[in-house]
């Protein structure tokens, strides 16, 4: 069982809301708190909160920093939010993500995992108010970058900065990037799966179409689900050996294998079974709630 601590930026592109819906059907992780990044971080924040609680869990959500540290425009599509009817009422905490990140962490070090699928602002602001955090951090998960490539991935270019300030802390961190999260699709079968599963799925199942629709495609790529599920069932990927990653200025990252190294990127995936998986979970997040009779 892993504790596990997401970080995310839900509310543009879907695939956050469908991590964060696969780790609500996850018997094998404990969300212990969701933390949002990124521009509006209190509308993400009360998005967040609406979809645990259409998965009947009670989660505190703890909205972060706002601006990246890399002083980058804020790209906001527009549509968040946009289908959640009443997401003003959603209650979220009044602190901030960064100090409740290190104080969750020195309560109980090396026992917690982090998900960062956003950009890395709220953990280098971590790691600037207590350098020791870096330490407690049982494992990072990290959505970004690509590699092999000259793509500059969303979540390292919106703030290099804060990606190379925490891939330089020295925490144990496996990185899936661009290269192997495009091999894996959510169609349209795997969508009337989902869409079937309850409130959750309705709900879930409308935002994946609204970004269908505003990039007038019939398909997405789970980016986010496909890193998270890395941490579940590792035996559906390959890694590297650990190495050294570096972010340069507009994003664009490169890893170097190095003995000393605290960093590995994923390698391969098993991209049908990865699809199938996440779809489950996703599915299951719903039918744990109709278990309790709702």
């Amino acid at each position: 069982m892993h504790q596990l601590i997401l970080d995310t930026d839900i509310g543009s592109d879907v695939d956050d809301a469908m991590a964060l819906a696969q780790l609500l059907g996850s018997p094998d992780v404990e969300l212990l708190e969701i933390h949002t990044v990124y521009g509006d971080t209190r509308l993400r924040a009360q998005l967040a909160r609406r979809y645990a609680a259409l998965a009947g869990r009670d989660i505190d959500v703890v909205p972060g920093v706002a601006q990246p540290l890399s002083g980058r425009e804020v790209w906001w599509a527009g549509h968040e939010g946009s289908l959640h009817h009443g997401l003003s009422a959603e209650v979220v905490s009044s602190g901030s993500a960064p100090e409740r990140l290190v104080a969750r962490l020195k309560e109980r070090p090396g026992e917690i995992d982090v998900a960062a699928i956003g950009p890395l602002t709220n953990l280098a602001a971590a790691l600037e108010r207590e350098p020791e955090a870096a330490g407690w951090i049982r494992h990072l998960w990290v959505m970004g970058g690509s590699f092999g490539d000259d793509v500059s991935e969303h979540n390292f270019k919106s703030d290099d900065v804060a990606a190379q300030a925490v891939l330089n802390a020295g925490i144990p961190t496996t990185i899936t990037g661009l290269e192997i999260t495009q091999q894996v699709t959510i169609g349209a079968d795997l969508l009337a799966r989902i869409r079937a599963a309850g409130p959750l799925g309705a709900a879930l199942g409308a935002d994946i179409e609204q970004w269908w629709a505003y990039w007038n495609e019939t398909w997405n790529v789970p980016h986010d689900p496909v890193a998270i599920l890395a941490l579940s069932r590792p035996e559906l990927f390959t890694f590297s050996e650990a190495g050294r990653v570096t972010v340069a200025a507009g994003g664009h990252s490169t890893f170097v294998p190095e003995t000393e190294g605290t960093v590995r990127i994923v390698t391969g995936v098993r991209a049908d079974e990865v699809a199938e998986e996440i779809t489950a979970r996703i599915v299951t997040a719903h039918g744990e709630i109709d278990g309790d009779g709702s």
